[in-house]
């Protein structure tokens, strides 16, 4: 357990990382030192800052005398107690975490890829050396979302996690549904207003929602997820036509990450979807995160806010850091995730959710008759039918029921199949009804 500190003692930070986000933290800290000492119990210091390049010009204001290339000593300098990391990545960042924790030092990271795939042993490691281990900006930005989980609904049963945590997605398909953009079009806007990076592999299909999912489960379900373990589809295969259909629908098209209890386990996955246009996801627009947490006790509770950028994920790594200075000074350890629950992750054959399907077929008498009877052999019910005609072919439009993903996908392999079906157009999942 650390050692209370004297009232005033300095907690001397070591900073990986002055990009974007480790610029403006550090900034904060000398603008804000007088708010930021009263709140924390006494002064906050930057002890060094570990950067690859130091000439780089967006480092300005930084006294250099703090700036070193050689991390790996940082993290273990005796004068440290906090080491703050915003390098990204998984190497160096694991064994520089590492090496700070076991040297009994707190971190404070927004390191989304390494907790979802090894947080565990991160946790582990500040187990054991009674240190403190706060990550609240590695997902949504500066949303308190993960301190809700953690915390302030320790005492609730945790349903159902849904929202928009990749603010990259949401701005393109928020573009393409308001503006008729193209995939590329609004792809090629979002890199030039500096929303996606030059290579937006990451975001685009899926995998850095797909690590916040992880984490926000592991947290609402008290049970160890990993990203290996969510379901993960991008939004590179969404066309200006499912736009249009949506809309035609009443609907709108996100990147959803969805985290929830069903069949005795927990089912983690990331996709695109159709919401209905009067949910409240729906106006969640530019890069705006927004999530929805289903409460037993609490019911439904919905934070909204940026999810990216230097200075809102820097407002959450200064929280984070008070938080720590905080227990260091009353000589406590924050809390730790609770994954008693061991809960089983239940494979995406077995997920339940609605069904947008649209087929290519014959325009011709008799051709929904046979479509609908493969849907019914397969057990999955009909919602609404709409077909729009164009010379001797026709786009047939679905929208299921409640199904599970294994009934849909033989559905539509026997569609497939069908001689009167030129082709499946598009499938996709349905949400928030």
């Amino acid at each position: 357990m650390p050692m209370a500190g004297k009232a005033r003692d300095p907690l001397r930070i070591a900073l990986l990382g002055c990009g974007v986000v480790g610029s403006q933290v550090a900034r904060l800290l000398g603008e804000q030192a007088g708010d930021l000492s009263a709140r924390a119990g006494g002064p906050l210091e930057i002890a060094g800052i570990a950067v690859r390049r130091p000439e780089l010009d967006r480092i300005g204001g930084v006294n250099e005398s703090l700036l070193t290339t050689d991390a790996a000593a940082l993290v273990t300098r005796p004068d440290v107690d906090l080491v703050v990391e915003l390098i990204g990545g998984i190497e160096p960042a694991r064994s520089l975490l590492l090496a700070a924790l076991e040297s009994g030092k707190s971190v404070v990271t927004a390191n989304k890829a390494l907790l979802a795939s090894d947080g565990a042993a991160l946790h582990r490691a500040a187990s054991a050396n009674g240190a403190d281990l706060y990550y609240e900006a590695a997902v949504a930005g500066a949303i308190p979302l993960l301190r809700a989980l953690r915390e302030s609904l320790a005492g609730d049963a945790v349903r159902r996690v849904l929202g928009i945590v990749n603010g990259t997605t949401n701005f393109i398909l928020d573009r393409m549904d308001s503006l008729g953009s193209d995939f590329g079009t609004a792809l090629a806007q979002a890199q030039r207003l500096g929303y996606a990076e030059a290579d937006p592999t990451a975001d685009v299909q899926g995998h850095d929602a797909a690590a916040k999912a992880a984490i926000l489960a592991g947290l609402a379900f008290h049970t160890q997820i990993t990203s290996a373990d969510v379901y993960t589809e991008g939004i590179a295969a969404v066309t200006a036509d499912d736009i249009a259909s949506a809309r035609a629908l009443g609907f709108v098209i996100k990147l959803l990450a969805i985290c929830e209890r069903c069949d005795g386990g927990v089912s983690v996955r990331v996709h695109p979807a159709m919401i209905p246009r009067v949910h409240p996801l729906a106006a969640v627009h530019e890069a705006y995160n927004a999530v929805f947490v289903e409460a037993e006790a609490a019911g439904r509770l919905m934070f909204y806010g940026a999810g990216a950028g230097g200075q809102p994920t820097a407002s959450a790594v200064l929280g984070d850091i008070v938080a720590v200075a905080r227990n260091r000074r009353a000589g406590l350890r924050g809390p730790e995730p609770a994954t008693y629950a061991e809960l089983p992750v239940v494979p995406m054959a077995d997920a339940l959710t609605r069904y947008y399907v649209a087929l290519d077929v014959a325009d011709r008498p008799g051709v929904l008759a046979p479509v609908a009877e493969r849907f019914a052999r397969r057990g999955v019910s009909i919602k609404t039918v709409h077909q729009e005609g164009r010379g001797e072919d026709a786009i047939l439009i679905i929208v299921t029921h409640t199904a599970r993903e294994s009934a849909l996908a033989a559905t539509v392999a026997d569609l497939t199949a069908m001689e009167a079906v030129r082709a499946v157009d598009s499938v996709m999942r349905v949400e928030g009804e």
